[in-house]
């Protein structure tokens, strides 16, 4: 009688678990006699979203389905559901996935787990933020973002009244991390452009605002290659505000308020207090999603914690990888921070830990160790830390296309995305508004790693 195939589930279809699949498919093969293992793949949406390219679908440099990838075209060999996880239960060994809008709900039963569900926008309980603000998170988000920009040029154009002008025309950017620098390089560069078009607008109307809490931009980077960027944006026009906490957003101002030491120092700004302004973009927290925070696995911070295996204490064969795993780096003592460049190395050693349950191995333990970091501020301009070196200008942002062209799953949309930027370098981005509906109420989890732009 033939031994019955182990099953390996793997939830979330992020950088985190879409490369331990593969990595599994290697190792193991896909399907019932691949090594005595069966895969299977769980992801709310069909595809695997490039994010670090986020905000140039939001300017309009890249086209919307350039940078996704249809999930069955990177898995080769596994099984495949798209569903929306509702519970875990790792006693029972079952994950449940929603069902409704005419899908059944489905169980699942395994006997290996990889949790990967990534994290979820995190407003920090500012309700009215939530409400009005956008987020850069999703490819829906970046669409969004692109009409917003354009939707408020045309306003402005035919607007009389000089302070709703202004309104109109200033755009804040909550956060001053990756996800934020590039966001608001790239909005300024598809402004600048655009407003060639509108007579009624000059390019010094058009305001460019990023609000950090803490006294610098780019945690991570040096001070020198943080100053540089900083520099950089404000040349383009963008004005960053250091030491500035939001504390609410009604949809016409934002509410400020002076963070860090008592008047706020350096980088302070002296209108603290309020902008009026139609639109903010949030890019300056995360959490966990929901199904994690109400599962049985043990959490930290609402993050399973993990063992130096990645597995979840308390429950030995259920691996626990990307943003929704608190892994901390024994070199540095802190958590390992929420990136695909991370993620991706915590799928390969849990690949290899699935492996070595399945075959009687010696599992290995996670040790993370960064390649660098890289960020681009506008055309043709970015900074990086590569190989121990700092790099700034337009070598960096050179260096940037390059490396995350080479991360791009498939050569067509690596030729795809190539085409995207020759396009841009001999002509003006376009102004079209695409109009894709409102914005209806946000579903509870999206499962998606947020890479904060960074590998």
């Amino acid at each position: 009688m033939p031994v019955k195939a182990r099953r390996i589930v793997v939830l979330g279809g992020g950088f985190a678990g879409v490369e331990c699949v593969r990595r599994l498919e290697r190792r193991l093969g896909g399907g019932a006699g691949g090594g005595g293992a069966e895969i299977t793949l769980v992801s709310e949406d069909n595809f695997l979203l490039f994010t670090p390219m986020l905000p140039q679908v939001a300017s309009g440099m890249i086209e919307t389905r350039h940078i996704v990838t249809p999930i069955r075209k990177i898995i080769k060999r596994s099984a495949f559901y798209e569903g929306r996880v509702r519970n875990i239960d790792p006693y029972g060994k079952v994950v449940d996935l929603w069902g409704g809008g005419g899908r059944r709900g489905i169980s699942i039963r395994y006997d290996y787990l990889v949790v990967a569900l990534g994290s979820e926008t995190n407003f920090f309980g500012m309700s009215d933020l939530e409400r009005n603000a956008y987020r850069m998170k999703t490819l829906n988000d970046a669409v969004q973002v692109r009409n917003r920009a354009i939707d408020m040029l045309e306003r402005a154009e035919n607007e009389t009244d000089p302070i709703l002008k202004r309104g109109l025309l200033t755009f804040v950017v909550v956060g001053g991390g990756f996800a934020g620098v590039e966001t608001a390089g790239e909005v300024m560069d598809l402004l600048l452009d655009a407003v060639k078009h509108y007579r009624g607008i000059s390019a010094g109307e058009i305001r460019v605002v990023v609000l950090e809490a803490m006294s610098g931009i780019l945690p991570g980077f040096s001070r020198d290659l943080a100053g540089f960027a900083q520099d950089k944006l404000a040349e383009r026009g963008v004005d960053i505000r250091l030491r500035t906490a939001v504390v609410g957003f009604d949809g016409e101002e934002v509410i400020t308020r002076a963070a860090g030491p008592a008047g706020g120092g350096a980088g302070a700004d002296p209108e603290a207090g309020s902008i009026r302004t139609r639109t903010v973009i949030w890019t300056a927290g995360v959490a966990p999603a929901n199904t994690i925070k109400r599962s049985l696995f043990k959490t930290v911070g609402g993050k399973i914690a993990v063992d130096e295996n990645l597995e979840a204490e308390g429950f030995p064969g259920v691996f626990a990888i990307g943003d929704c795993a608190l892994c901390m780096d024994r070199a540095t003592k802190k958590p390992v921070p929420p990136t695909a460049q991370a993620a991706e190395a915590q799928a390969k050693v849990a690949a290899h830990n699935l492996q070595a349950l399945l075959g009687g191995g010696e599992k290995k333990r996670f040790e993370y160790r960064s390649r660098g970091q890289m960020a681009v501020i506008g055309k043709r301009a970015g900074i990086a830390l590569f190989l121990g070196m700092n790099i700034h200008g337009f070598v960096a942002w050179v260096l940037w296309r390059n490396v995350y062209l080479s991360k791009m799953p498939t050569w067509g949309k690596r030729l795809r995305v190539l085409l995207d930027w020759t396009a841009d370098v001999l002509s003006d981005r376009d102004i079209s508004r695409l109009k894709t509906g409102g914005r209806g109420p946000d579903r509870e989890y999206r499962g998606l790693d947020e890479v904060d732009g960074v590998w």
